[in-house]
Protein backbone atom coordinates (compact mmCIF):
# COMPACT_ATOMS: atom_id res chain seq x y z
CA UNK A 1 0.00 0.00 0.00
CA UNK A 2 2.84 2.68 0.84
CA UNK A 3 4.49 2.27 -3.46
CA UNK A 4 0.93 4.09 -3.96
CA UNK A 5 2.66 7.04 -2.61
CA UNK A 6 6.47 6.75 -3.63
CA UNK A 7 5.27 5.83 -7.14
CA UNK A 8 3.57 9.20 -8.53
CA UNK A 9 6.21 11.27 -6.10
CA UNK A 10 8.84 9.42 -8.15
CA UNK A 11 6.79 10.18 -11.82
CA UNK A 12 6.59 13.75 -10.34
CA UNK A 13 10.21 14.39 -9.67
CA UNK A 14 11.10 12.55 -12.85
CA UNK A 15 9.38 14.78 -14.82
CA UNK A 16 10.25 18.24 -12.90
CA UNK A 17 14.13 17.32 -12.69
CA UNK A 18 14.68 18.04 -16.76
CA UNK A 19 12.18 21.54 -16.55
CA UNK A 20 14.50 22.96 -13.61
CA UNK A 21 17.85 21.76 -15.40
CA UNK A 22 16.52 24.24 -18.27
CA UNK A 23 16.85 27.44 -16.10
CA UNK A 24 20.17 26.47 -15.62
CA UNK A 25 22.19 29.74 -17.65
CA UNK A 26 24.78 26.95 -18.43
CA UNK A 27 22.29 24.58 -20.51
CA UNK A 28 21.63 28.37 -22.73
CA UNK A 29 23.91 28.75 -25.93
CA UNK A 30 24.45 32.45 -26.47
CA UNK A 31 26.27 33.85 -29.91
CA UNK A 32 29.67 35.46 -29.49
CA UNK A 33 27.98 38.79 -30.11
CA UNK A 34 25.97 37.95 -27.20
CA UNK A 35 28.48 37.39 -24.76
CA UNK A 36 30.69 40.41 -26.15
CA UNK A 37 27.40 42.34 -25.17
CA UNK A 38 27.13 40.60 -21.51
CA UNK A 39 31.04 41.12 -20.92
CA UNK A 40 30.87 45.30 -22.39
CA UNK A 41 27.81 45.63 -19.52
CA UNK A 42 29.69 43.98 -16.74
CA UNK A 43 32.48 46.32 -17.13
CA UNK A 44 34.29 43.07 -18.56
CA UNK A 45 35.91 44.95 -20.89
CA UNK A 46 36.70 48.88 -22.48
CA UNK A 47 34.30 50.17 -25.15
CA UNK A 48 37.19 50.21 -27.17
CA UNK A 49 37.82 46.58 -26.66
CA UNK A 50 34.13 46.30 -27.14
CA UNK A 51 34.05 48.13 -30.69
CA UNK A 52 37.22 46.04 -32.20
CA UNK A 53 35.99 42.51 -31.14
CA UNK A 54 32.29 43.58 -32.26
CA UNK A 55 34.15 44.92 -36.03
CA UNK A 56 35.16 41.41 -36.11
CA UNK A 57 32.94 39.14 -35.26
CA UNK A 58 30.59 41.10 -38.11
CA UNK A 59 31.93 39.94 -40.32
Amino acid sequence: MMWLIWIPLIVLIVLLVPKLNTTNQFTKKESPLEILKRRYANGEITTEEYEQIKKVLEK
